[in-house]
């Protein structure tokens, strides 16, 4: 049996996420008013209540700087990613080149995974189409990538949108594991540099 302060943890842990739906639920009728309040309340409370969902830990940590960067850049990128979807859509040559891409993020927390992936939806050119929670792994449908290195790119912009997150909202456990992870795929891409460096010198010398 829970204690009254664990009762009350509890509460204060899924307030945001009760807020958030009441704030999304205004969003999507594009005004305020007292009824859309008012339904906005009851449809959360029926979504709580009704449907059973594991608790998401937020951590409640919040980084003004980091949060100050990261909404700078979401606006830059949404506004970048109109121009281009614009460009793409305007354009006479254009030839059909999407992609399922998997982004594997390099955090196991839910909030963080839930607020990756509606960033990077919000940025007109990807969304995402399926998620992996137990691997933290997100599947987006991305516009105009034809190459590789377009696809590599990608993945990187959205590892990188993980990364502000984490420093602006996540936990110290989420940025503890975002620094060690980064320095583990540093280490494994600087290895692959180099066996490529060493590989590409042994073909040069038994071509010479």
């Amino acid at each position: 049996m829970s204690t009254p302060r664990q009762r009350l943890a509890a509460f204060l842990n899924q307030m945001p996420l009760f807020l958030g739906l009441v704030l999304l639920w205004m969003l999507l009728w594009g005004s305020f008013s007292w009824l859309n309040l008012l339904t906005g309340t009851l449809l959360a409370t029926l979504v709580s209540v009704g449907f059973y969902l594991p608790a998401v830990q937020l951590g409640l940590r919040l980084n003004i700087w980091y949060t100050a960067l990261y909404l700078i850049r979401l606006g830059f990128d949404i506004v970048r990613g109109s121009l281009q979807v614009a460009a793409v859509a305007l354009s006479p040559r254009y030839t059909p080149s999407n992609a399922i891409v998997a982004v594997h993020l390099r955090t196991r927390s839910d909030f963080i995974l839930t607020l990756t992936g509606v960033s990077t939806s919000i940025v007109p050119g990807a969304v995402v189409v399926d998620v992996d929670r137990v691997r933290s792994t997100l599947y987006l449908h991305v516009l105009n990538v034809a190459r590789p290195e377009q696809v590599e790119r990608f993945r990187n912009g959205v590892l990188d949108e993980e990364r502000r997150i984490v420093l602006a909202l996540g936990s110290r456990e989420d940025v503890e594991r975002l620094h060690r992870v980064s320095g583990e795929d540093r280490s494994e891409k600087d290895q692959r540099a180099r066996d490529q460096h060493a590989h590409d010198k042994r073909k040069r010398g038994g071509t010479s």
